[in-house]
């Protein structure tokens, strides 16, 4: 399975289902991919994108220290395939370890871990959407797509 490297642009909510999304692009190209997250799951991604520091471990936070605490760190995250309208990810840790996680937890973890985020070519032929960069202005070309699109675009 090929895969491409992603940064995560942000987290929004879209409307009027104030359903929070978190928007991933591919490095150096021109596809977007965006993620229907829970709220909480939207939060976690939020903080750790701000680089913000609960006074006590969320459980993303908890879950990074147990895992280096155990001898083994988070070296990756895969986003790979959507099925049915839900998305699967694995989670990489060292030693060529793969768990089964869902996507928010993932990249959460990724975010808070500096680790890599890459998507599927399956999953970008799934439920990309391309948006030129006639501008450097990612936050306005996010409002126009959030305006064309929405969950049911992705169940079917």
């Amino acid at each position: 399975m090929k895969f491409i490297e992603v940064e995560v642009v942000g987290v929004r909510v879209e409307m009027p289902s104030n359903q929070p999304i978190v928007l991933l692009k591919e490095i150096g190209g021109i596809r977007y991919l965006p993620i229907w997250v829970g709220a909480s799951e939207a939060t976690a991604i939020a903080f750790a994108q701000q680089g913000m520091v609960p006074p006590r471990p969320l459980t993303h936070d908890l879950f990074k220290s147990v895992v280096e605490e155990l001898g083994s760190k988070i070296s990756g995250v895969n986003l790979t395939k959507l099925e049915d309208g839900i998305f699967f990810a694995d989670l990489l840790l060292g030693g060529g370890k793969e768990i089964s996680a869902r996507p928010s937890d993932a990249i959460a973890l990724a975010i808070r871990s500096g680790s890599t985020i890459s998507a599927s070519e399956e999953l970008f032929q799934a439920a990309g959407i391309e948006i030129p960069d006639q501008s450097d202005d990612e936050v306005e070309a996010f409002r126009e797509f959030l305006d064309q699109i929405n969950p049911e675009d992705f169940l079917g």
